[in-house]
Parts: C-alpha cells; sequence; structure tokens
C-alpha cells in the first residue's frame, strides 16, 4: 500500500524510510508495538538471499540463502492460530525488555550481546530469563549468518531449533500448536525449525531436505489430527525480492 501510494502521488521515499513509515502506522494506528524486521524484508527483501538486520545501526545486509540449489526446502506451517499481537502479551515482552536493558545501562539488549553473564545482574528472576533469551537469540542470528556465508545452509537447522525452544521455554511466546509442529517436523526428518513471528498464534517455518518435505507435511498433519486441531495448511518460501510494481501505470 506505501509503495502504491508513493508511486500514484509520484512521492518519491528512499525504503528504508517507507519502512519506518509502515512501523509508525502500526504502532501509532493499529496499536501494536512492532519492531521494523517485517517492513524490511518486504521492502528490501533480495532473491537468493535472506537479510541480516541490525536494528541498533538500522543497516540491513544480503545473506546468500538459496535453499533449492542446496537441495533444501524452506516449509511454512500455518498452525491456523489466530496471531494476536495487540493482546498486550507482545507489548509486555517488549517492555520487559525495555526494563532490563535500562537496568543493566544500555539502550538497548542488542547492546549487551556476547555478554553471558548479564542476565545475573538483574535481580528479577523473570527479567533474567527474558534478557538470557535476547542475548542467546542475538548470538544465534550472528552464527546462522556466518553459516550462510559459508555456504552451510543446512547447519542453521539447530540454530532454529534452539530457538524456538528458547522462545518456548525462556521467552515464552508460543503456543501448543507450534510446538507440536516443530517436534513432529524434527522427528519426521527436518534439519530444524522454529516458530516465527512475535508469538502467541501463527506459523512455523522447517527447514528439510527437499526429499523429506511429503512425509515432513504428513507427520505434522497427523499430530495435529492426533490433537482434533484443524489441518495446518503449508507453503514452500522461496527467498525473493522485495515488494516492486508488478502492472504498468495507468
Amino acid at each position: 500500500m506505501a509503495l502504491a501510494l508513493t508511486g500514484l502521488y509520484q512521492v518519491p521515499v528512499p525504503r528504508q524510510e517507507l519502512a519506518a513509515l509502515a512501523r509508525r502506522a502500526e504502532n501509532d494506528f493499529a496499536g501494536v508495538p512492532t519492531g521494523i524486521m517485517d517492513q524490511i524484508a518486504a521492502l528490501q527483501g533480495r532473491a537468493g538471499h535472506a537479510l541480516l538486520l541490525d536494528c541498533r545501526a538500522g543497516t540491513a545486509a544480503a545473506i546468500p540463502l538459496d535453499p533449492a540449489a542446496a537441495g533444501l526446502t524452506l516449509l511454512v506451517i500455518d498452525t491456523g492460530s489466530r496471531h494476536a499481537l495487540a493482546d498486550g502479551q507482545y507489548g509486555n515482552r517488549r517492555q520487559a525488555c525495555a526494563q532490563a536493558a535500562s537496568l543493566l545501562g544500555v539502550r538497548s539488549l542488542r547492546d549487551v550481546t556476547g555478554d553471558p553473564g548479564a542476565p545475573a545482574r538483574l535481580a528479577d528472576p523473570s527479567l533474567r530469563r527474558l534478557c538470557g533469551h535476547v542475548i542467546a537469540e542475538n548470538d544465534r542470528v550472528l552464527r546462522a549468518a556466518e553459516l550462510l556465508r559459508a555456504g552451510r545452509q543446512a547447519a542453521i537447522g539447530e540454530l532454529l531449533t534452539a530457538s524456538h525452544r528458547s522462545l518456548r521455554d525462556e521467552f515464552r511466546v508460543s503456543w501448543p500448536q507450534a510446538d507440536e509442529a516443530v517436534e513432529a517436523a524434527i522427528d519426521a526428518g527436518a534439519a530444524g525449525a522454529r516458530m516465527t513471528g512475535g508469538g502467541f498464534g501463527g506459523s512455523v517455518v522447517a527447514l528439510l531436505p527437499a526429499d523429506r518435505a511429503g512425509p515432513v507435511r504428513a507427520a505434522v498433519t497427523r499430530r495435529f489430527a492426533r490433537h482434533h486441531w484443524p489441518a495446518p495448511r503449508y507453503l514452500t518460501a522461496v527467498p525473493s525480492d522485495g515488494a516492486r510494481r508488478i502492472g504498468p501505470a495507468s
């Protein structure tokens, strides 16, 4: 919508600035305290690459990611659970992280990445747990970028799974359908899987050998049926270019 409006009225806006405006729309008008990851990914995506987004520096670097070339598939599993970020839980996590950063004397927890001892300096056990997750997650992101740069795409699977279990146990933003989808996918041969997004509903992304796509789908569907949940939906994700106009100007 932002691209359409700026194109229609011939208002040139750099994509990074447009992403910030789109985030403001969500924060100020929709009332959802989101970050800027989705907007940057939508506007600055590059085919055959992931984006390494550093929110502290405001930079996004393209990192090679071509699952098909490595005989892999990125499978998105839509769990069918409502993705609700405006109900306060997502905002509570962001507020807690800001509080932890303030107590540690830094602007954000990004500034204590690489300092595993930082959580111990917090008296509140809940803040220690959340802070520990964020520090570990930032480290996992940087390690994943290193593996992708080295062409070791399958190796990031273990990081995806570790990330999910930390989101489930430490940050506590997962939900039952996501947990079951992750475990079923791994049991069926996925290299790794994790929930994606802000939590409390939505989708799981699994990295798996291309020839395991059918068995993984079947295993997750069976797991859902066992719990009497509606069947999940599936989508093969392909790292692609960002949003763009696909039709001629009228």
